[in-house]
């Protein structure tokens, strides 16, 4: 089996939301000791934003390329094959400003990509990355779960769902840490609430019968 952990958040050993991919991983390791990892720290290495010399790759060009494209296609197709690769994806999901991180915003533009990840039917768009499993491991200095309008505030879990099932992939999980700005008790039960939830996570293979069909 083998699991890619990413990390996108950019306060380092204060992230909450690194506590929480490292802890999910480590139950991951201790339930399938023969885990293969592989690691992707968005902030630390991060990879560039869309540009015309990304855009190559994913309208198709193959031929006539600068060496700018090259070795952006390089990049993409390198991230590409790390996260198709995977049966589980553990991804650190920091809430910023309603939203997720620009790092880990960059690293998603590279993987909805035409013909790889998604393609377009006549019956509409058809995911291709499925057959895995999706952990979100998600910090939040506010509380955005609890009613209606709070949630329309989300624009970080939501649209992390929206990409994912756009890409074909049904398994995602979410372990979710908030209110973490709301004072030292809230943060507290905030954290044991995120580490029952890892505790609670039915660690297995992800089942190939949730894989679309090619």
């Amino acid at each position: 089996m083998r699991l890619l952990h990413i990390d996108s958040a950019i306060t380092g050993k204060d992230s909450v939301s690194r506590q929480l991919t490292a802890s999910t991983v480590a139950a991951w390791r201790a339930e399938h000791p023969e885990l293969q990892v592989d690691y992707l720290d968005l902030a630390a290495q991060p990879v560039a934003h869309f540009n015309s010399e990304s855009l190559a790759l994913r309208h198709g060009q193959t031929e006539n390329l600068s060496d700018a494209q090259k070795r952006e296609n390089a990049v993409t197709e390198r991230l590409l094959a790390q996260l198709l690769a995977a049966d589980v994806v553990v991804l650190g999901a920091p809430f910023y400003n309603f939203s997720i991180s620009t790092q880990l915003k960059a690293w998603i533009d590279r993987m909805v990509k035409p013909g790889r990840t998604f393609r377009y039917t006549a019956d509409g768009p058809e995911g291709l990355a499925g057959g895995k499993t999706v952990v979100i491991a998600s910090s939040r200095g506010g509380v955005y779960s609890g009613n209606a309008a709070a949630r329309l505030l989300d624009h970080q879990e939501s649209y992390l769902h929206t990409v994912l099932d756009f890409i074909g992939v049904t398994d995602v999980r979410v372990v979710r840490a908030e209110g973490l700005g709301l004072g030292a008790d809230a943060k507290a039960a905030a954290l044991a609430q995120a580490h029952e939830a890892i505790d609670a996570l039915e660690i297995s293979q992800p089942d190939p019968l949730l894989e679309p069909a090619a």
